[in-house]
């Protein structure tokens, strides 16, 4: 017998329990959410957070288990494309190759090593032991080996191998590093215009956690009550009516808030909504339509407008569900309202009949990808000619429905020339007793509104979503 085969055989290792981590296994069931279900976090992400902090025992989440979750989940939604492109430098095999449920443990596992401060031997750790708990042992040696090559380097020195020189290719080199799919950055360049450092400022803010900006619904709360409210709370820039949580506080826990007389809702928005109601109109100022409510935001802003000059606003929203958060929104209301579900394409109402028109029309969202990261990725360019019949017929309606005298606002939550001016230029082809009404003067100590007489908000410039606004009076 060989003095090799009388050697005692090590004893094996004893089998370990994968150690169950709460708030990482709650950021992959997000991610599988938004993946498998199409499904948008910032509707998935808050009741399974509730959950987990109605839970008790170990299982149960604080503050700061919220917010890593957040922060897992938001961050690797927004870094997607470009931990995609680590992870296939890391990889043997093309990325569609790799099963959805790894590729979101890897996803998870490089945000943490390139996107956060954790430390690099509890990043890779953490996601070991959460691929072992949702993925079996087998998968999660793939997970370790793939994590120990990205942690190699640092975000800066993987941008230097994977994404091509700007030089060569500068809408490619764009997309990588700041995580677009490169028609929408091209999309966006083509609308903002100008050179490198106004899109690559854009791209930054897109990536950045916006704060949470609430409306002091007129007539029902005022802003210092909601500043009164949140000791971390601000005015907000540009609307009187806006007050910004700073250090992402949480909404529900103002009264207001809870209580319908003030919501949540985006300081572009409430600039539009805003411009619409200051608009000079010609004779009576009596009815009021929002044709494309839901959710109710503009709707709600708008029927306390109305109620302060004894006006009555018409809230139409085509999906029943949607209208009832629409009637939600508007419950309260000092003054008369009324909620209807009906498709604005073929109005139940006569032509000629409102004074002031809002229609904020369907369209690709590309304008708040902010606050819905996945969108980038679920949206293609085909999606456009999707939306372009609608958003036709929208404002066609909208004309249509406002008498002579009487203002229309066509509103876009996106910066797409396609959705913006080329919808308004074509329709307005075909009403020739219209015209454009300057918006700038009526969103006053705003800066940066271009030549007009439309406008474009966007995030790098004014810290709100790039909402798009044209303000249209009919003439005869």
């Amino acid at each position: 017998m060989s003095e090799q085969s009388r050697r005692p055989r090590k004893p094996a290792k004893p089998y370990r329990r994968p150690q169950k981590d709460p708030v990482r296994i709650l950021a992959f069931e997000a991610l599988r959410a938004v993946d498998e279900r199409d499904a948008y976090a910032n509707l998935v992400l808050p009741p399974l957070l509730r959950k987990a902090r109605d839970k008790e025992g170990p299982e149960k989440f604080d503050g700061r288990d919220a917010a890593l979750a957040t922060e897992l989940v938001y961050g690797t939604l927004r870094r997607q494309g470009t931990y995609d492109a680590i992870i296939a430098a890391c990889v043997d095999r093309p990325l569609r190759e790799v099963d959805p449920p790894v590729l979101d443990v890897l996803s998870l596992g490089v945000h943490q090593l390139l996107g956060t401060r954790i430390p690099t031997h509890a990043a890779v750790s953490a996601s070991v032991e959460l691929a072992r708990v949702v993925l079996g042992d087998g998968r999660a040696k793939f997970v370790n080996a793939v994590l120990r090559k990205v942690a190699q380097d640092d975000l800066d020195g993987w941008l230097a191998k994977v994404a091509p020189p700007y030089d060569d290719d500068p809408e490619d080199h764009l997309a990588v590093v700041h995580s677009h799919p490169r028609w929408v950055v091209s999309a966006l360049w083509d609308s903002l215009g100008g050179g490198r450092a106004g899109i690559e400022d854009l791209l930054e803010a897109d990536n950045e956690r916006p704060e949470v900006t609430l409306v002091a619904r007129p007539g029902r709360a005022t802003t210092e009550e909601l500043l009164d409210a949140d000791e971390a709370a601000m005015p907000g820039r540009w609307s009187p009516y806006a007050v910004r949580l700073t250090e992402g506080g949480e909404p529900g826990a103002v009264d207001a808030v809870r209580e319908g007389r003030a919501g949540v809702q985006d300081e572009g928005s409430q600039l539009v909504a805003l411009a619409l109601a200051n608009a000079p109109v010609d004779g009576p100022d009596e009815k009021w339509l929002d044709g494309c409510a839901g959710p109710g935001g503009k709707a709600a802003l708008l029927a306390a407008l109305a109620a302060e000059r004894g006006a009555v606003l018409l809230a139409c929203e085509k999906q029943p569900h949607r209208a009832g958060l629409v009637a939600k929104a508007l419950a309260g209301n000092p003054g008369p309202y009324q909620v209807i579900a009906a498709d604005g394409t073929r109005p139940p109402w006569r032509p000629g009949t409102f004074d002031r028109v809002l229609m904020d029309v369907p369209c690709t969202g590309l304008g708040a990808l902010r606050r819905r990261p996945e969108a980038r990725w679920r949206r293609r360019p085909e999606d456009l000619e999707s939306f372009a019949p609608l958003q036709r017929a929208l404002l066609r309606t909208a004309l249509d429905s406002v008498r002579v005298g009487g203002v229309v606002g066509y509103a876009t939550c996106s910066p797409h020339l396609a959705e913006t001016r080329a919808v308004v230029d074509d329709v307005l082809k075909q009403y020739p007793d219209t015209e454009l009404i300057d918006a700038r003067p009526l969103l006053p100590g705003v800066p940066a509104l271009g030549e007009g007489p439309d406008v474009q908000l966007w995030p790098h410039m004014h810290g709100t979503d790039a909402m798009y606004l044209a303000l249209i009076r009919r003439t005869g």
